[in-house]
């Protein structure tokens, strides 16, 4: 077909053919100055350094070829994080994240009953209770009442746990990485002294509640007297206590009492003073214990419905016959504890006695404890003083809840109230040049703050007087 075109037609198309392949074969001058420089900078085989945009770290150095600018991801390691870092970054980076759920500890309650009771898995519940630190295992000890805060994330899966274990003390398990991690923080408590006192008019019992006392500082107080003082028969009306104490508070909010610093009773017009060292235990102010071997009522009573007597009209056998006890008549529940260091040697029940116990003491003395609701040691076991070994009832021959309580020495029945009971250990001598020194300080405190309420009471009387 090229062939059969005219002759002018045929040159034309050469031409244009011609002029197309020459364009197309020889280099254009950007490329002619491309190569130039890459000939001039660069040789073939050979690393250079070209710097980078957004480069993490270091300073940048210029470079005669311009390329476009990459994300580069930063790949530097940082030092390790502590384990509260990353905790602490956990709970951030999670807690928009979080569904909290909150659980109060029912009767029969475990863990896994209460995540189950959530939604939440075995795995779950196995891989929390098994969390990394020695913290972990009190959530195998929760008790009914308690309260536990989990937190989950969109899929469900458990991320967080809090467990108070009181005003003071919460356990954290935090899921960090693929596995739990546990840790206990405590607050920081603050201790304030105060200063309590009241006057007797029927019982000690009520004039501790009236002067504001809880029931165990009410406890702790007749305990500290309690060798000395027979709180049911030695009280007269106008005895009076004072006292200082610790009170605790928490980020400013009150959260309980603490420790009784320093105390006096004057019982009829007789004063006894304590003083508690940093061994827990209560001294007189010149070094002397004020614990003795025995207790000399182990149980808080309300009254002695029938004293130690060579004959007594026994109220359920109808038949005089010797009292070779005291009977502490008191509410039936009511803790009885150990009168002394010593051995179980009986702990069981006959009709008779009801459920009663038995201790062997040291230097032939044994104590005998009758008609027990329910029975807390068991034959053979070692107790202390001060120690629960039984709930006061009125089992076997009892016309009502009491206790029966029974002091022997060498075989020989003695009355518990009256037998004179061999004193502890005085403070040791290494510790007494500091312990003069504390125990003046807080006999001067008592009696300062004693008098200055006796100061302040007088002064309302005498201004009621005036205004009358």
């Amino acid at each position: 077909m090229f062939m059969r075109l005219p002759k002018k037609h045929r040159l034309i198309i050469m031409s244009i053919s011609v002029f197309l392949l020459l364009l197309m074969i020889l280099p254009t001058e950007q490329e002619l100055t491309s190569k130039d420089a890459s000939s001039e900078g660069f040789e073939l085989g050979k690393r250079y350094q070209v710097a980078m945009p957004q480069q993490a770290s270091g300073s940048i150095t210029d470079s005669p070829i311009k390329i476009p600018s990459i994300p580069i991801k930063d790949t530097t390691m940082p030092d390790e994080p502590s384990p509260s870092a990353i905790v602490n970054t956990v709970n951030s980076q999670q807690q928009n994240n979080m569904s909290w759920q909150t659980a109060k500890v029912r009767s029969g309650d475990s863990l896994a009953r209460i995540f189950k009771r959530l939604g939440f898995s075995a795995q779950e519940t196995y891989a929390v209770s098994t969390a990394q630190g020695k913290d972990s295992k009190l959530l195998m000890k929760i008790n009914v009442g308690d309260t536990l805060r989990i937190a989950s994330n969109d899929e469900n899966q458990v991320t967080a746990l809090e467990y108070p274990l009181s005003k003071i003390d919460t356990l954290y398990i935090n899921l960090v990485g693929d596995k739990f991690q546990s840790h206990k923080e405590s607050k920081t408590v603050e201790i304030r002294q105060a200063f309590a006192h009241g006057t007797i008019s029927s019982s000690f019992w009520n004039a501790g509640t009236t002067a504001g006392l809880t029931d165990a500082q009410i406890i702790t107080f007749a305990n500290i007297f309690g060798w000395d003082i027979d709180f049911a028969l030695d009280l007269r009306a106008g005895d009076s206590f004072h006292m200082i104490y610790e009170k605790k508070y928490i980020e400013g909010e009150y959260i309980g009492s603490g420790n009784i610093l320093a105390a006096e009773f004057i019982n009829q017009d007789e004063p006894f003073q304590a003083v508690r060292f940093t061994d827990d235990e209560y001294y007189t102010p010149d070094g002397k214990s004020m614990r003795k071997a025995f207790l000399r009522a182990p149980v808080s009573f309300k009254y002695i419905s029938s004293n130690f007597k060579r004959k007594r009209f026994h109220p359920v056998q109808k038949r005089w016959k010797a009292h070779r006890g005291v009977d502490y008549a008191a509410k039936t529940g009511t803790p009885v504890v150990a009168a002394g260091n010593g051995k179980v040697t009986h702990s069981t029940y006959n009709k008779y006695n009801g459920n009663y116990v038995f201790i062997q003491h040291g230097n032939g003395i044994v104590t005998k404890y009758l008609h027990f609701s329910k029975r807390a040691v068991k034959k053979g076991q070692r107790v202390k003083q001060g120690q629960l070994i039984g709930k006061v009832g009125a089992t076997g021959l009892a016309a009502g809840p009491h206790l029966h309580y029974e002091f022997l020495l060498n075989g020989v029945h003695r009355n518990p109230r009256t037998v004179k009971l061999p004193d502890a250990k005085p403070i040791a001598k290494k510790y007494k040049t500091e312990f003069s020194a504390l125990a003046k300080k807080r006999i001067d405190t008592l009696v300062g703050s004693k008098n200055a309420i006796f100061s302040r009471i007088t002064k309302e009387e005498s201004t009621q007087q005036s205004d009358d």
